[in-house]
């Protein structure tokens, strides 16, 4: 009797003890899936840092050509009619993530304006520079798009993706009155603003009352002014939202890395807690089943 009553006294904290074993098997292997997160989240962390030290070199240049481009508007006083109803919206993203809100927030401004166009009676289409915005807007919205623009973002912007991204638009037979490019301004390493710059057509460009004042301008001149303008506007535009994305993609792996280090620190000290308990509870059985023989 007193034989089978010991036998069951060590029975029932093997089962205990596999059950506690199983569970720290499972947070070791959570932390290792964690530090390899975190081991992956510092990589690219370094990368994005390279990546958006050249950005910024290359930025303050670029704003010449922003600038530039979009004095003979303020000059002269380039608005269009009333009664034009065509209007085009880019919106400039990439195909690459992980970089916080940078594509959200494009996409919510273009939606926004999408619905203010549509009730004050225009007609809208959409050209999206990157994979990204044709993602986020399709199932909505994806019959305002006109154009879609890929492999953005893989490579630092060149003036030459400008110029053709501006000579697609230009050839893709839609006329449009008046438009918006809008991209993420950037501010800081840890903030960016989502903007517009207007963009015009020839004929809302050539029939301006306050362009007489430029006598030697005729329609040829006229013409590869506005496709310059274009392509300008266009490639401030890529070196802004690239910058953007690199210092937001930085600062997102950098957050990404504190947290796993946080997880890491509460998960260690969970698996040592529980590695105390089964020593714990481990030699309180040995005690017992000494006790009790």
């Amino acid at each position: 009797m007193f034989a089978r009553g010991a036998t069951v006294a060590l029975y029932q904290p093997q089962w205990g003890q596999v059950r506690n074993m199983a569970t720290l098997k499972d947070i070791t292997r959570r932390l290792k899936s964690i530090k390899n997160i975190q081991k992956i989240t510092k990589s690219m962390k370094m990368v994005s840092a390279a990546k958006y030290a050249r950005a910024e070199r290359e930025l303050k240049p670029a704003r010449v050509y922003g600038t530039g481009a979009l004095a003979l508007y303020e000059k002269a006083e380039i608005k269009a009619p009333e009664d034009k109803k065509k209007h085009l919206l880019i919106g400039v993203s990439s195909d690459r993530g992980l970089c916080g809100a940078i594509h959200t927030s494009i996409a919510k401004t273009l939606k926004n304006e999408i619905t203010n166009l549509s009730n004050a009676g225009k007609e809208v289409m959409v050209v999206g520079v990157g994979d990204k915005i044709r993602g986020l807007l399709q199932r909505t919205h994806g019959n305002y798009f006109l154009l879609t623009f890929k492999e953005v973002g893989r490579r630092p912007p060149s003036f030459g993706d400008a110029s053709i991204i501006a000579s697609e638009l230009l050839n893709s037979g839609y006329e449009f009155d008046e438009g918006s490019v809008i991209y993420n301004r950037f501010r800081s390493v840890i903030s960016y603003k989502t903007d517009e710059k207007p963009i015009f057509s020839l004929e809302t460009v050539a029939g301006s009352e306050s362009l007489s004042i430029y006598d030697d301008i005729d329609a040829d001149v006229l013409r590869n002014y506005q496709e310059f303008t274009l392509a300008n506007i266009l490639y401030y535009s890529l070196k802004e939202s690239t910058t953007s994305e690199q210092s937001a993609r930085m600062t997102a792996m950098d957050n990404a890395s504190k947290n796993a280090s946080e997880m890491i620190d509460k998960l260690t000290l969970t698996f040592n807690r529980t590695r105390q308990a089964v020593i714990t509870k481990e030699l309180i059985e040995i005690i017992s089943g000494a006790a009790a023989l």
